[in-house]
């Protein structure tokens, strides 16, 4: 799941589906706690477009339509489909398969394991059981997945292959989050995640270098890491041991963490923007380092007496992607950096930081935007009509470009998720 977009996938007879992502979309829980309704009165009255929370709430609707339509039977995803000539693209990523299976993961979390529709609750099964059939452990009885297909693997099963240490630390936040929606009370399937997601956890923590950076990729015969570290990677497995530490008890990986926060913004932000204001290395950090900011600067970690100032650096990264790299506007779909966007957000409007009027503002102009790639929502009636059971909850790439990609959709529904929880 690289930075540029988001995505997800599958489903089928669009009547049934359509009402049970309805539910979905209306529904509110585990990690995505609703917040008080707040009004807002006090943001710019010349911000321009905005969008309701009804029609976010439509938008995670659909986008859990599309998602569960194009889960294969095996529990990985169709890559991308062109909605105009009903034609799959035959590429593939490991690392956007494992952001769609966070993605289904972040979905059930937010309807809540009470209220998640059968559908979704048997599309995360699918889909974790796919990756960790697919999973192999170190020496040291470390788990990481192995995708068995598409460019990282090859026909023979990855057995010479290697992926980007984003793959795994996808795929542990999928099962993080997955346990995470699960009620205390449950003693079958939340003892056996959580030991798993202990396991996947144990690799990204013993795969980060000295200096605080992660290899960009692990060989699947050992796990072993191979490469330069990538801002992607970085960002990606900061954010995953972080939701351990915060939501799992895991205050033992708080040295590493501590370390791969400093280095990952010194290399990635410092160095980076040093080099290019307007930074490639900081656009692939921006939303994953902005997710892990918040949560840092919002737990027990974030308010120690020396804490680096997280706060400040998420708040920093936000003034930079919307003045510096001028996010709104952009031409093709930016509904990642809206993750960070509304993290951002929410961090400010705890603060009472002026700042927080123009993040709303650039939340609800971006949105609004991006609602109109997005197929069966009324906001996209320039994109034309459909009954294609395939299409419908698909976000384009861009605004006349019609392949829907899985992790175009899963960043952007992510996002949407957020600001449902954190713009009204």
């Amino acid at each position: 799941m690289r930075v540029q977009s988001g995505a997800m996938t599958p489903r089928g007879r669009i009547i049934v589906f359509v009402g049970i992502a309805l539910a979905i979309g209306v529904a509110v829980g585990s990690r995505f706690r609703g917040q008080p309704e707040v009004s807002d009165a006090n943001e710019e009255e010349e911000c321009g477009a905005r969008v309701t929370k009804e029609e976010l709430e439509r938008s995670v609707a659909i986008g859990t339509q599309f998602m569960i339509a194009h889960q294969k039977p095996a529990g990985n995803f169709d890559y991308e489909y062109d909605w105009k000539t009903k034609q799959y693209s035959n590429d593939d990523n490991s690392a956007r398969q494992s952001g769609a299976l966070w993605g289904l993961s972040l979905l059930h979390a937010f309807a809540g394991a009470d209220k998640a529709s059968p559908e979704l609750e048997a599309a995360l099964g699918r889909g974790l059981a796919y990756f960790d059939d697919a999973s192999r452990t170190t020496q040291d009885g470390w788990r990481y997945p192995v995708y068995p297909a598409g460019e990282d693997g090859g026909a023979d099963g990855g057995a010479t292959g290697s992926a980007p240490i984003g793959t795994a630390a996808l795929v542990t936040l999928a099962v993080l989050d997955y346990v995470r929606s699960l009620p205390a009370s449950d003693q079958v399937e939340r003892p056996r995640w959580a030991k798993r997601a202990d396991e996947y956890v144990g690799f990204l923590a013993t795969s980060i270098r000295k200096d605080g950076t992660w290899p960009g990729e692990y060989r699947f015969e050992t796990g072993a890491g191979a490469g330069a570290h990538s801002p992607y990677s970085d960002g990606e497995a900061l954010l995953a041991l972080v939701t351990a530490m915060k939501y799992h008890g895991r205050d033992d990986l708080r040295p590493v963490i501590l370390r791969a926060a400093i280095e990952g913004h010194r290399v990635n932000v410092e160095q980076a923007r040093a080099k290019n204001a307007d930074s490639a290395t900081t656009k692939g950090y921006y939303q994953w380092s902005s997710m892990a900011y918040y949560e840092l600067a919002t737990s027990a970690m974030g308010e120690a007496p020396d804490a680096p100032p997280y706060g400040e650096w998420l708040m920093d990264l936000a003034d930079w992607i919307i003045d510096v790299h001028r996010i709104v506007g952009r031409p093709r779909n930016t509904g990642y950096a809206y993750e960070g966007i509304v993290s951002a957000l929410a961090w400010a409007k705890a603060k009472k930081d002026p700042r927080a009027d123009k993040l709303a503002c650039t939340t609800h102009r971006g949105l609004s935007n991006l609602l109109g790639w997005q197929v069966g929502h009324p906001r996209a009636d320039k994109l034309g009509a459909t009954d294609d059971p395939k299409a419908v909850g698909g976000v384009q790439n861009h605004a006349t470009e019609s392949p829907l990609r899985i992790d175009v959709v899963q960043h952007q529904m992510h996002a949407t998720m957020l600001a449902i929880e954190h713009l009204f």
